[in-house]
């Protein structure tokens, strides 16, 4: 309901003077006004002082013409400027009320509207508690380290690279890495998670996160000015000041509830021939509803989707993603875990299994390339020990070779060895789908070891879920992974319609296609596919560190979970369901007041009453929305079916 009465360019005002507090200054104008007024009629009898004002209705003209005037000037600026809004009814109202001598009526008319903006600020800051939370837990100062001295250091000083130390139950300060201590941490607030995550050495921490009972050291890994912290609160004060744009929903409504209102009003004047119902129509059709509650229903769900690890860049993405009928994914990191894992090695003759594992893997362990982890998965899984290594090296266009067990171990790729040993083509199995590494072991081919990108265990369950349960007619797999990795994941999904090695610009060729057609959700890493996800009508990009930060995407899931997207979805139609009930409950008792008003059953004081009381009963239901109850996720994202 901001009035936006001043523009900032034009008149200049301490910062301490906002908006907000103006409105709750007008409030408390007319409340005082409507105080002093029942003081003097009950006091002196209430006589006529000057033509036909009597002394009662002095503070009542002094508020209608200072706060009044105030609403009616930024009114009337907003209109200026191309702003119709349902708002305008209100000032209609008070300028009326004047003409026709209802002070009373046009003071509580001037409540509703100034009082009606303070209500929403409190409303937001309700809705928004958990974000300030989140904010005020962020420590000023953190402990750093240097020669085994610690000294307090502010926050802004502390350095990528400072070793830091996080005593018990304190608040972690930036983005870093384990050097020293083994414990857990509550990151509870930055990725819904409602458990404690152990941490020991090489395991990362984020800025905001709260300590366990041990102390840690960190290696500071990002400033605190470019944590994950100060992401979340970047962005969500970037969506809270995107907020007037969300208020579609109740334009749309008030272009046709207002002028209706008008003619209501014109015509109850014109068949009863009584100036004072006209008024009296106004002054309950006062739109407060669309006003206030569709707002704050928005920020209640930008600040329950920020405690559930979604962060909503562009609360616009709020409105449309439950009319979308077409889901896009990327490969990988969204359908699948974003990181291979061995699903077979196989030894060739001359060689045993675990013989062939246990020489890779002891080799792999100084190796820097993204396989190395999936060969120590496979050799802690096998429970079998790491052997001496010496002469380890990785060349590049060579692979890594190194002295195992006195014996010579190399490992590289099947386009590598035939470039260099084409020799041994004949005696390689058939290329299997996904990566593959090739072992060599004193010249010999000992092994070949073949790794997929794991499809999510939940994966086929939230594909069906979408399509049941959230109207999706269709979904896709766009990625420019090969066609065999594609096809393995669709099949394992549940996906039917792919298509693969596609470039970056075929991507968004074939999104902006489909949405050219339907309203599409796109969801990918949110780098590599930000012209994909700018293309469609909700970009999702799973979050890792940077990501937060793309520009492309309306929103960002933190930890890049399969039910943070369900959260999403179920956000969304809460409040559209919320927002609606609040705005058309609101109109719709405010219609049937309009028409006791026509028909001369109510009058303007009373009316304005009744207005107010709706104007609450819609607040409060729009309140709703921050605090739901149960779990958002109806489908079974955990393996058990139920």
């Amino acid at each position: 309901m901001s009035l936006h009465a001043c523009d900032p360019k034009l008149m200049a005002a301490p910062p301490w003077l906002t908006e907000g507090r103006i409105q709750t200054s007008v409030a408390g104008l007319a409340i005082v006004a409507m105080i002093l007024a029942g003081v003097i009629a009950f006091a002196s009898g209430n006589p006529v002082v000057f033509r036909d004002v009597r002394a009662a209705e002095l503070p009542l003209l002094t508020a209608l013409l200072f706060g009044g005037g105030y609403l009616v000037v930024g009114l009337l600026g907003n209109l200026f400027r191309g702003e119709f809004g349902s708002d305008l009814l209100a000032g209609i109202s008070i300028v009326t009320s004047i003409l026709l001598g209802e002070y009373l009526a046009g003071t509580l008319v001037v409540l509703m509207l100034s009082g009606g903006e303070a209500l929403e600020a409190y409303a937001v800051r309700r809705a928004s508690s958990a974000l300030n939370a989140l904010a005020k837990r962020m420590p000023t100062v953190a402990h750093r380290s240097v020669g085994g001295q610690l000294a307090d250091v502010a926050l802004e000083q502390v350095a990528i690279g400072d070793s830091l130390v996080i005593f018990p139950h304190e608040t972690c300060p930036t983005d870093g890495t384990v050097t020293e201590g083994k414990g857990t941490m509550d990151e509870s607030f930055l990725t819904g998670e409602p458990y404690l995550l152990p941490k020991a050495v090489g395991a990362n921490v984020l800025s905001g996160a709260i300590n366990g009972e041990s102390a840690l050291t960190i290696r500071v890994d990002k400033p605190a000015s470019d944590s994950r912290h100060a992401k979340i609160m970047e962005v969500m004060r970037v969506s809270e000041q995107r907020r007037p744009r969300l208020r579609r929903l109740g334009d749309q409504l008030g272009a046709w509830y207002t002028p209706l209102a008008v003619l209501i009003g014109i015509a109850a004047w014109a068949i009863s021939g009584e100036a004072v119902r006209f008024l009296a129509v106004l002054v309950v059709a006062t739109p407060c509803p669309l006003l206030i509650a569709i707002p704050v229903a928005i920020i209640g769900a930008v600040s329950l989707s920020a405690r559930k690890g979604i962060v909503i860049k562009d609360p616009a993405v709020l409105e449309t993603v439950t009319e979308c009928r077409v889901g896009i994914f990327d490969k990988t990191g969204t359908l699948t875990y974003g990181r291979p894992a061995m699903v077979e090695l196989l030894p060739l003759p001359g060689f045993e299994r675990n013989e062939v594992l246990q020489l890779s893997a002891t080799l792999e362990q100084y190796s820097r390339h993204p396989l190395a982890t999936p060969f120590l998965e496979a050799i802690q899984a096998a429970k079998l020990p790491l052997l001496e290594v010496a002469n380890v090296a990785e060349l590049p266009g060579q692979g890594l070779t190194g002295v195992v067990q006195g014996r010579q171990v190399a490992i590289t790729g099947r386009s590598k060895l035939l470039r260099n040993q084409p020799e041994l083509a004949e005696n390689l199995p058939p290329t299997q789908g996904g990566l593959e590494c090739i072992i060599l072991v004193d010249g010999r081919l000992a092994g070949v070891t073949s790794f997929r990108d794991r499809p999510r265990d939940d994966g086929k369950r939230f594909i069906d879920h979408l399509r049941t349960r959230h109207g999706f007619q269709r979904v896709m797999i766009v990625s420019g992974d090969r066609e065999s990795e594609v096809k393995y994941l669709a099949e394992s999904v549940g996906i039917t319609e792919i298509y693969a090695d596609q470039t970056p610009e075929q991507k968004v060729a074939i999104v902006r296609k489909e949405t050219q057609q339907a309203r599409t959700l796109y969801v990918g890493d949110g780098i590599n596919d930000a012209p994909a996800l700018l293309e469609a009508t909700v970009g999702l990009a799973f979050g890792r560190g940077s990501d937060v930060t793309a520009e492309a995407a309306g929103a960002v899931v933190l930890d890049g979970n399969l039910k943070r997207v369900d959260e999403f979805l179920h956000i969304s139609r809460r409040l559209r369901s919320i927002a609606l009930q609040s705005a058309v409950g609101g109109i719709v008792l405010s219609l049937a007041g309009m028409g006791f008003a026509a028909a001369g059953y109510l009058p303007p004081v009373l009316g304005a009453v009744l207005q107010e009381v709706i104007d609450v009963a819609a607040v409060l239901n729009a309140l709703r929305m921050g605090f739901p109850r149960g779990d958002l996720i109806d489908y079974d994202a955990t393996g058990t079916i139920g």
